[in-house]
């Protein structure tokens, strides 16, 4: 049991002080906390304290980290696990947390001011793509508390804090609500929509990449596809290769996000065909250009042999929308369309995953299937059966 010894400061006054061993560091030098304190009684009361800690292992050594040197150890950590462009979109997320609570000492930190920061989040916290000063949506004001959270809890793991003061703090419920009056979700095309669309695209030279959007192909897997990727004469692909953006300016080619994200699938008939004009279209192209051609493998190319990227492609999308005069939706909706008409029709949960490279059945069904209400009419007939009686049985 360490000592508690009575010493006299310069200025005469009395304080106890004890020191305690708290471990060693990583070299597997011995470190020691100094405790003083202004009474006897506040010594012993901390001593039982630091001893109780340590025997449950809920001891933490006090330290001087704020939440920034936090956030950059974290970040830094992280590097090794994430994807580039995960990496930054969690730096994106927490620079503002950087903003709100970087300067507080992070054994400091506490819950009401994380509180604080997720309602200034939704009021004030924006600073590009609308006026600066108003809130951010509620789901991205949700995603810098998760990775704060994430970031926290790895502090209670190396016992910089000991817990995590965010775990349950959540964005308000009346900003959700708000943001649902405010901001109506722009739903899928219906099928209607996709076959105007298809009509349309007819004739244009990006007729068979957009046509793999519409089968549920992320925009970064077509830009990823390469022919060696396209077996036509068997009408499968092998989707491992994605191509996306960092800062809508520079090109990321990495493998799929997950396992399950490398697949196999096979063509629908109408995507084989257009596949195989786009690629007789390249070859022309090749022979027309000779040895200005840059051949580069990739099927997304323009005219000139170079791989396109998930802007041109997002790009030529609206392009034909704005021609047909067809509501405008993202790219990327066209996928949510191709997977609510597969669940629709009867395509199994299991299947329907598998097609859309997730992991789990119930996340494909949760974010990406929207029954339209002329998808519901089936389910209304069938209730007409349940419910309905005939002229007889009235009578």
């Amino acid at each position: 049991m360490p000592e508690i010894k009575k010493v006299v400061l310069g200025s005469g006054a009395v304080r106890y002080r004890f020191v305690v061993d708290i471990g060693r560091d990583e070299s597997g030098k011995r470190k020691q906390l100094t405790v003083t304190k202004k009474t006897q009684k506040e010594a012993q009361q901390e001593l039982a304290r630091i001893i109780n800690e340590q025997t449950n292992g809920t001891f933490v050594p006090p330290n001087e980290m704020t939440v920034r040197q936090l956030l950059d150890t974290w970040l830094e950590r992280k590097a090794d696990d994430l994807e580039e462009s995960t990496l930054q979109g969690y730096r994106n997320a927490l620079c503002h947390a950087y903003e709100y609570l970087g300067h507080v000492r992070m054994q400091r930190l506490t819950e009401d001011q994380v509180i604080s920061m997720a309602a200034w989040l939704v009021v004030a916290a924006r600073r590009r793509g609308g006026t600066p000063g108003t809130g951010l949506r509620p789901r991205t004001a949700q995603g810098v508390l998760a990775r704060l959270k994430e970031a926290l809890n790895w502090a209670v793991i190396r016992k910089y804090v000991h817990a995590n003061v965010a775990q349950y703090v959540q964005v308000p419920k009346r900003a959700w609500k708000e943001d649902r009056r405010t901001n109506k979700r722009v739903a899928p095309w219906n099928v209607v929509e996709v076959r105007d669309f298809l009509v349309g695209l007819r004739g244009e030279r990006l007729f068979g990449p957009l046509m793999l959007s519409l089968m549920g192909l992320r925009p970064a897997e077509v830009a990823g596809l390469r022919w060696e990727d396209i077996d036509l004469d068997n009408g499968v692909l092998t989707i491992g290769n994605t191509r996306t953006m960092i800062g809508n300016a520079r090109v990321l080619e990495k493998d799929t996000k997950t396992e399950a994200g490398e697949r196999v699938l096979p063509l629908p008939e109408p995507v084989r065909q257009a596949l195989l004009a786009f690629k007789a279209l390249q070859e022309i192209e090749q022979m027309s250009l000779g040895g200005y051609y840059q051949a580069s493998g990739y099927m997304f190319v323009d005219h000139l042999g170079q791989p396109l990227t998930t802007r041109h492609l997002r790009e030529a999308s609206y392009s034909i929308m704005g021609r047909l005069e067809l509501r405008r939706v993202r790219l990327y909706d066209a996928r949510h369309s191709c997977l609510t008409f597969l669940s629709v029709n009867g395509v199994p949960d299991a299947v329907l995953a598998a097609w859309a490279g997730h992991v789990s059945a119930d996340f494909t069904k949760r974010v990406y299937v929207h029954p339209s209400p002329e998808d519901l009419r089936s389910a209304s007939d069938h209730l007409t059966v349940l419910l309905g009686f005939d002229d007889e049985s009235a009578a």
